[in-house]
């Protein structure tokens, strides 16, 4: 094989590997958009829809919390009878 034809070869492989690298910076590219676009949606989508089903949740955590206010007021005040109740029960017992 000669100089020139040795020379040749290099060039050829030479191009093929410049090809190939111009494929990869390509796919490069392409997968850094895709990246891009993924988190565009991730920050301006994903994000937003997430704070809203949290603050949903936060509303029904405060209704339900006022729902059950009324339901602790007639425990207590239940609890209040039955200590009257025996209060009353005790003072029968004395006048009898």
């Amino acid at each position: 094989m000669t100089d020139s034809e040795k020379l040749d070869l290099i060039l050829s492989e030479m191009q093929s590997m410049k090809t190939d690298v111009q494929d990869l910076k390509q796919r490069t590219a392409n997968i850094e958009a895709s990246v891009t676009d993924i988190k565009l949606t991730l920050e301006n989508e994903i994000r937003v829809n997430i704070q809203r089903v949290a603050e949903g949740h936060l509303d029904l955590s405060r209704n339900l919390h006022e729902a059950m206010r009324p339901s602790n007021e007639v425990e207590m005040l239940a609890i209040k009878v039955r200590m009257l109740e025996t209060d009353i029960r005790g003072l029968k017992a004395r006048l009898a």
